[in-house]
């Protein structure tokens, strides 16, 4: 259990709840209403748990220096997906997803995602309809699972049969759809440890094909590497889970922000026909303006042992058991004047090309800063950017939708999904 807070204590935003605890209509809201009554920072106690949220420029880089061996974002990342998924899921692994994404596997991942565009174009055909949000989904799983899941798993049955398994165990719900979580834990999480069941089978296959002679490719033969020594029961079940925490800590919030970058352009002519004609760069800084007005994420740290947070007023002695958080809503688009429009000019290269309006670098965040940087950026804004160039170069596309697109009220959490379905009609150029 959380231990007392030792004085001084920071406010507490009494009646405020976290929506995988209590009904929440629109989580971010209900945070910022807290931040606009006590200030910068405050707690919020949900379901028995402390969270400590702080949006002050020093809260937030105080926030961020928290050294992970007291405040930890991985333990705090776990607590979150395992009220989704299996913790078997978790138990164990050897190859983390940080693993597969040093700088010099970009080029093997872009190779599978030129693959997973030309099988998408050859499905998409030279007209017709479909989900913008649909769309992407299907094309981060067949080129996530091109990359890591071995032979044949991008393909035919065993593709549709991953797609339908990590559907369910995708475990952006926890905090996408976080107010589904207790029917999730009243049914002992039967559907996903079905649906991980079928993920393990598939792989199972890809990994005896690969035994045979089949090319493995570097990434899923790393994976194979690491439980080379384990019997075969344990060494089939062991690559197998691997591979399932890798695709989904990998895809999900990267192709929900492709989705966002697709959904801006069709909203933003001009700039879509930038993209259309090949304008690699230009496409790098709409993929970062999007993603971060996309941003629904909770960035929190669980604290282990007792940790500072300077806030700038107030030095907090946070006690174990409390959760550290900031929320990027709150901060991506309020810190400067403006930054509620979108506008891909604002970036160069992977910053804001003016930090001087803001009180501290750090209140604005696409993939987040310092040790803390999603170590999939560079890969993530390549692939996005490869995809947004091809499929807008090849097809014009014609939104259906009657009013912009809107995130999911409920979600608190990673990358907005959309509440509702965003129809587009294309043909070819």
């Amino acid at each position: 259990m959380p231990q007392s807070f030792p004085a001084p204590a920071p406010p507490y935003a009494h009646g405020t709840g976290l929506p995988w605890d209590v009904t929440v209509g629109d989580a971010v809201a209900a945070i910022a209403e807290a931040r606009d009554r006590h200030g910068d920072t405050f707690v919020v106690e949900s379901g028995g748990d402390h969270y400590l949220f702080t949006f002050s420029p020093t809260g937030v880089e105080s926030f961020y220096a928290l050294p992970e061996e007291k405040a930890s974002k991985g333990v705090a990342d776990y607590l979150m997906l395992r009220r989704k998924l299996p913790d078997e899921i978790f138990d164990g692994r050897r190859t983390l997803p940080g693993a597969l994404f040093r700088r010099d596997d970009v080029a093997s991942y872009l190779t599978n995602l030129e693959g997973a565009l030309a099988q998408t174009v050859a499905e998409l055909g030279s007209a017709g309809s479909v989900d913008l949000f649909d769309l992407t989904r299907r094309l981060g799983h067949r080129m996530g699972l091109a990359s890591w899941a071995g032979p044949g798993a991008a393909e035919g049955g065993a593709f549709e049969r991953l797609v339908r398994a990590f559907d369910t165990l995708d475990g952006s719900d926890a905090f996408v759809h976080p107010d589904t979580m207790a029917a999730v834990a009243a049914s002992d999480k039967r559907a996903e440890r079905a649906a991980l069941d079928d993920v393990a089978d598939v792989i199972e296959t890809a990994v005896r094909r690969g035994d045979s002679g089949e090319a493995d490719g570097d990434l899923f033969g790393r994976i194979v590497e690491a439980w080379a020594s384990e019997p075969p029961d344990v060494r089939l079940r062991g690559i197998a889970l691997d591979v399932t925490l890798i695709h989904i800590a990998s895809m999900s919030n990267l192709m929900a922000a492709l989705g966002w970058a697709l959904v801006d352009l069709l909203e933003h002519p001009a700039e879509l026909a930038r993209v259309a004609s090949g304008d690699t760069e230009f496409a790098q800084r709409c993929a970062l303006e999007s993603t971060r007005m996309a941003q629904r994420s909770i960035m929190s740290r669980a604290v282990l042992a007792p940790v500072d947070l300077d806030t700038g007023d107030v030095i907090y002695r946070v006690p174990p058991g409390w959760t550290i958080a900031t929320l990027l809503p709150l901060l991506n688009t309020s810190a400067a004047p403006g930054l509620d429009s979108w506008n891909p000019d604002r970036w160069h290269r992977h910053r804001l090309a003016d930090q001087s309006v803001l009180p501290s670098p750090m209140l604005v965040t696409a993939f987040g800063h310092g040790r803390h940087t999603c170590p999939a950026q560079p890969f993530s804004l390549a692939a996005m950017t490869t995809a947004m160039t091809l499929l807008n170069g090849r097809y014009e596309m014609t939104p259906q939708w009657t009013a912009s697109p809107r995130p999911v009220r409920a979600q608190i959490g990673g990358v907005a999904r959309a509440a509702d379905p965003c129809p587009v009609d294309y043909v070819e150029r």
